[in-house]
């Protein structure tokens, strides 16, 4: 199960990288085609619409992510579960955030399924 949450921890900080969110064949690769998201403000986001975001975006803030866990809820089903926080310019964070990511094993590899950020507090 440690080789999972790695592998899979690995592939939802490479989704926070700036390169990453700049290449849409890296996207297209880690996102499932039928992937969808409920943001932190509630909102829900097909496929299409996050892709059209993140490559609209000239800068990306620095995203701090913790407490990675992974659990598997069927042979080629993960769910992913971690916090994490934008980092401001003066090095202070924000946004906390839990965040759930439900991934699928299919024949192009972990595929991000769902996504879900919910706002926290800091600690």
């Amino acid at each position: 199960m440690q080789n999972l949450l790695l592998l899979l921890q690995g592939l939802e900080v490479e989704l926070h990288h700036p390169g990453t969110r700049c290449s849409p064949a890296r996207l297209d690769a880690l996102l499932h085609p039928q992937f969808h998201e409920i943001g932190r403000s509630g909102r829900a986001y097909d496929r299409e619409t996050v892709l059209g975001f993140l490559a609209s975006l000239s800068e990306h803030p620095p995203v701090e992510s913790e407490g990675f866990e992974v659990a598997l809820l069927a042979p080629q089903v993960a769910l992913l579960t971690y916090r994490s926080a934008h980092r401001r310019a003066d090095g202070t964070l924000h946004l906390h955030t839990h965040r759930s990511s439900v991934w699928v094993q299919d024949g192009g590899g972990w595929r991000l399924r769902y996504h879900q950020g919910t706002p926290s507090s800091s600690n």
